[in-house]
């Protein structure tokens, strides 16, 4: 049985021989509460058997193709630790950013509506920075087309203790109106299957990445939805699939032409997220 972490990082890349190194030096890391730096600096660590036991059952997993963040069952966005379960899909990167453009149109008493919430993740970052910059009477909805998702996020709110009213939808249909809506939608198109992550196709759920033929099912049902369920000079913002710009700008432009629309890229220079002004 291996003492060091030297040791342990040597089996587990045996055990789980078809996983990526980052993912499993991602597990252990976490599973020992260490910092990326310490866990290069800390490879004498001796391990007692529980952690020993612990990270070998999460290797075996992760050797199965279970997703590292299922095994651990949490996910970090934005510094917040979230709940994840098979079922809920694992928050990105790229929705950060997202997050970050809608604080910054933040103001106090606003209505605000996290579309197709997943774990609870935006909503969970936009109320707790908010609090943090002292922007104050926000309400908070979420909503999404599953339960599991819903009952994920739920408990989400609850350990950060917010108050959030959750609804179960299909885009828009039976919510309310809102001043801002935010929302990371699925998008992906069906022919992208070959050059997707194995281990997102085998765990995470379809209906929260897939978004029809063309990977727009979802944006045409908002748009045709959407001016229901703004209030005057109410906001939106939305990420997509970086090769889906040109077809999203014809698509509100038609739909939406009394909107005030802005395109943006993410930090790797790929167009990636939008904002809409209703000019009303």
């Amino acid at each position: 049985m291996p003492k060091t972490l030297k040791e342990m990082r040597i089996l587990a890349s045996e055990t789980a021989e078809e996983a990526r190194p980052e993912d499993i030096d991602y597990v252990i890391a976490e599973r020992l509460a260490l910092t990326p730096s310490e866990y290069e600096l800390k490879q004498d660590l001796v391990l007692t058997d529980d952690q020993v036991k612990q990270i070998s059952r999460d290797m075996k997993k992760l050797a199965k193709g279970v997703s590292p963040q299922y095994i651990l069952g949490y996910a970090w966005f934005l510094g917040y630790k979230l709940l994840v379960d098979r079922g809920v899909l694992i928050p990105r990167f790229e929705t950060e950013e997202l997050v970050e453009w809608a604080l910054d149109n933040l103001r106090d008493g606003v209505t605000v509506l996290d579309l197709g919430t997943g774990s609870g993740c935006i909503t969970v970052a936009l109320a707790k920075e908010a609090e943090g910059k002292g922007i104050k009477d926000l309400h908070f909805y979420a909503s999404d087309i599953k339960d599991k998702p819903l009952l994920i996020s739920e408990e989400n709110f609850l350990t950060y203790g917010l108050n959030v009213t959750t609804r179960k939808a299909n885009v828009l249909l039976g919510l309310g109106k809102f001043d801002l809506i935010i929302s990371n939608p699925p998008y992906i198109k069906p022919s992208e299957k070959g050059v997707m992550d194995k281990n997102v196709l085998a765990n995470e759920p379809e209906e929260a990445l897939f978004g029809g033929e063309d990977g727009l099912d979802f944006y045409r049902k908002f748009a045709k939805e959407v001016r229901d369920h703004l209030n005057s000079g109410g906001r939106f913002f939305m990420e997509f699939g970086f090769s889906e710009e040109a077809e999203l700008k014809a698509l509100f432009a038609k739909e939406l032409p009394d909107f005030e629309v802005e395109f943006r890229k993410d930090m790797a220079g790929k167009p990636r997220m939008l904002f809409g002004k209703w000019t009303k």
